[in-house]
């Protein structure tokens, strides 16, 4: 397998990894990935280029399940930015709007696993494809970091929430 980038490829691929450190960033730096902040701003841009430029990209041939992950993602993108806007959801859009865009950026990463696993080292890569037992690890590594994630964030702001709500004792 060839591991050479088009230069298409090479921009989605550093577009695609700038999203992901602006996600790292916002999730060590306030403990989410808010619409509403400048990190989350960013994310989102960086994610939405980095699906679209990831359509056109096409190395088998054909629409690959990589294509409609970009495709999902950018549909939850705007769910996770205005879930808050739906009022009957109350208190519990923020717990959706933790969890859709966690879910974007679990979703960004799973071609992100795979690519990278049957591309690096160039010379002799980890994973020969997808089903490789060494890609199945990493894609296990992945949800299990995605759930971990996700929960701690709950934790978080069910901390913040309790600790806002406390009569303040004099």
């Amino acid at each position: 397998m060839p591991n050479h980038l088009s230069s298409l490829g090479i921009f989605h691929t550093a577009i695609s990894i700038l999203a992901v450190l602006v996600a790292l960033y916002a999730l060590i730096s306030s403990g989410k990935i808010s619409p509403k902040t400048g990190a989350g701003k960013l994310y989102i841009l960086f994610t939405a280029i980095g699906c679209l430029t990831a359509l056109p990209i096409m190395k088998t041939g054909h629409f690959t399940a990589g294509h409609g992950l970009a495709v999902i993602v950018l549909l939850l993108l705007p769910l996770g930015i205005f879930v808050k806007k739906i009022n009957f959801l109350g208190r519990a859009a923020d717990y959706i709007q933790v969890f859709v865009m966690s879910l974007t950026l679990f979703f960004s990463m799973i071609p992100a696993t795979i690519e990278t696993l049957t591309r690096l080292p160039i010379s002799h890569p980890l994973a020969t494809d997808p089903n490789d037992p060494v890609a199945k690890t990493g894609l296990q590594i992945l949800v299990f970091l995605f759930i971990i994630g996700v929960l701690y964030q709950f934790l978080k702001m069910r901390a913040r929430k309790k600790a806002s709500t406390k009569p303040v004792q004099v």
